[in-house]
């Protein structure tokens, strides 16, 4: 298994994030996780507590495929309320290195109307690719 982090020569660093990354070995498919626990109960409503428990919920996933947070080579975030990202930014880094320590996989982060749970504030899937 072996992964590469792609960055284009002449281009500003990225920042949080990779720009491409290039991986061999198993892939595993993380279906969109949100902020609520393993019983489906959210312990949270706020922003910043449903997006650890959503990272978190994505690493287990990865855990449970054989995988660690450095084999996550692309994540999707779905966000309710991207003001409300960028005005907790500060907090947002602090807990993805506390989860996914300092690994920055490909990103893309959408702004949606709304998710399929009501109380949902963010999904996010990710993809990985895990020592086979």
């Amino acid at each position: 298994m072996s992964i590469e982090i792609i960055h284009p020569e002449g281009w500003k660093p990225a920042r949080g994030y990779a720009n491409g990354v290039a991986a061999s070995g198993r892939t595993l498919y993380v279906g969109g996780q949100i902020g609520w626990n393993a019983d489906q109960v959210f312990e949270t409503h706020d922003f910043i507590g449903q997006m650890e428990q959503t990272l978190r919920n994505v690493l287990e996933i990865v855990e449970a495929g054989g995988g660690r947070a450095e084999h996550i080579v692309r994540l999707v975030w779905y966000v309710v309320d991207k003001a409300e990202y960028k005005a907790k930014q500060r907090e947002v880094g602090e807990v993805y290195r506390k989860v996914m320590g300092k690994h920055f996989p490909a990103m893309a982060m959408v702004q949606v109307a709304a998710l399929m749970e009501d109380d949902a504030l963010i999904e996010i899937e990710a993809t990985a690719v895990v020592p086979a």
